[in-house]
């Protein structure tokens, strides 16, 4: 037995590490092909784009898991029984369950362990790369002159050359309008040559300048007119240095503690926390909003409670019945001044309930998402669980081995997990069902299976057998063959 298990282990192992890190790598390229454009020439040092690249990979485990499971237990039990090597188990009398033993083992380690890793680490991780990501996109991009076109990265300039060196580094035949004093460029400067260097503290670009002239206009404080007693002025220079402000395109960083209130960088005990005074806060704004309907409609809805059939009379009820408030009860002199306090009134209460519902609404989402990601945490691990349940029986009924026919069963199975797991998370956020529905209904649709697909296994089901369908669709075919046949010879009889 122990030389049966290690068999097995070793071979669900090696898949298992080999998928992994494929399934992480894609996942990766994906990541940087949604933010490709916010990650190229902005100058980043390498080490903020490989930490960025470290949490994205930690981030991914949450979906690599699951799918690595399932592709390595159905490559592991294809390789077993393309090999006979799960018939020569059986054959010695040791049963699949018994010989997969410490495989289940295993998983139950790997699931315990996610469970700790999404609860523990990922919340963390979370918040490191939401901080660093929100920094990385409101990063500007780096200072590029283009020949023959304007640059208005900074702030205050426009900037044109008509050539440059190869390095970048030397322009030629320079253009900078300033017009840092409103929308129009009061200040004009033109150079034949200017040569950029940043600073010693890379908080200024300093543009040094050769052979040029400055024009300046002097126009009178808040003046929007021509005045043609308004001075104009020209200098020339043989060498001048402008020095532009940098501190846009520096890599800002963002506190961290305005993304700790966020659901997906909370823990369980946080979550717990969040939920309860959320829950307080909902309760709270639901009295009120009951306290200001009773308040508004005291009398008449006392009154029309009240006298509802199959209700007591109220005694305090001093009204006498009435069909319509108005006509029977208002006198007509006073109709006109009641009808427009009701409809004051109304709107009042109109607009305060519209305040007070978005307000609701905005916790109400809170609270979903709180107890979305509180369900999250449990079913990361559940998901490792029931995926390999259904990748080793497949595994073992198909009996292929390989990157082929095992790819392909993984890909659909897991399609059909995340399709299902994805609608019914949103219909979740929508509120058309509960948190926890939505983030169980797909452990729920696929256990099932799993358990079909167990059974199938351990009766040695050939269920993806082609031959055994044609030979049953052959058998349909001749019966149904002779049932016309019977026909037609007792219509004939006749």
């Amino acid at each position: 037995m122990k030389k049966v298990h290690l068999l097995i282990l070793q071979a669900f192992i090696k898949p298992f590490i080999v998928t992994f890190f494929i399934v992480m790598f894609v996942l990766l390229m994906l990541f940087l092909f949604k933010y490709i454009d916010d990650l190229i020439g902005k100058g980043f040092e390498w080490y903020t784009i490989m930490e960025l690249i470290g949490y994205q990979c930690v981030v991914q485990i949450q979906m690599a898991m699951p799918l690595s499971m399932l592709l390595s237990s159905i490559m592991t039990f294809g390789n077993l029984g393309e090999s006979y090597e799960l018939v020569a188990i059986k054959a010695a009398g040791v049963s699949l369950r018994k010989a997969m033993t410490p495989l289940f083992v295993l998983v139950a380690i790997f699931a315990t362990s996610s469970f700790l890793f999404s609860d523990y680490i990922l919340p963390v991780v979370n918040l490191k790369m939401g901080t660093l990501l929100t920094d990385v996109r409101n990063k500007k991009a780096d200072f590029l002159i283009k020949p023959g076109i304007f640059n208005n990265t900074i702030p205050g300039y426009s900037i044109r050359a008509r050539g440059k060196n190869k390095a970048g580094t030397i322009l030629y035949d320079l253009m900078i309008y300033d017009h840092r004093g409103g929308n129009t460029a009061n200040n004009v400067l033109m150079a034949k040559e200017g040569y950029i260097y940043n600073s010693p503290d890379n908080n200024y670009m300093i543009l040094k300048l050769k052979d040029g002239i400055r024009y300046e206009e002097a126009r009178t404080k808040n003046s929007k007119t021509y005045d043609p007693r308004q001075q104009f002025t020209r200098f020339k220079f043989k060498e001048t240095e402008q020095k532009f402000d940098m501190g846009s395109f520096q890599q800002g960083k963002t506190d961290e503690n305005l993304f700790k209130s966020h659901h997906a960088m909370l823990n369980l005990k946080q979550l717990d926390m969040y939920i309860d005074s959320n829950h307080i806060k909902l309760d709270s704004m639901g009295k009120a909003i009951s306290r200001t309907l009773d308040t508004r409609y005291n009398i008449y809805s006392k009154y029309f409670s009240a006298n509802q059939p199959g209700q007591p009379k109220v005694k305090e009820a001093k009204i006498k019945p009435f069909k319509n408030l108005i006509t029977d009860l208002v006198p007509q002199e006073q109709r006109s001044q009641v009808t427009m306090n009701a409809l004051n009134q109304l709107n009042y209460l109109k607009e305060d309930l519209n305040g007070r519902t978005l307000e609701f609404k905005d916790y109400k989402s809170k609270d979903i998402r709180y107890r979305i990601e509180w369900h999250r945490k449990f079913t990361l691990a559940v998901s490792c669980l029931l995926l390999f349940a259904i990748g080793a029986p497949l595994g073992a009924i198909i009996r292929k081995g390989g990157l082929g026919l095992p790819v392909v069963m993984a890909i659909i199975f897991f399609l059909i997990y995340h399709i299902i797991s994805t609608v019914a998370e949103k219909t979740a956020k929508d509120g058309a069902i509960s948190s926890g529905m939505g983030m169980w209904m797909a452990i729920i649709v696929l256990t099932p299976l799993a358990a079909f697909l167990t059974y199938k296994s351990t009766t040695d089901s050939a269920l993806f057998d082609i031959d055994q369908y044609k030979l049953k669709i052959e058998a349909a075919w001749r019966w149904v063959k002779e049932k016309f046949s019977k026909k037609n010879n007792l219509k004939e009889s006749h």
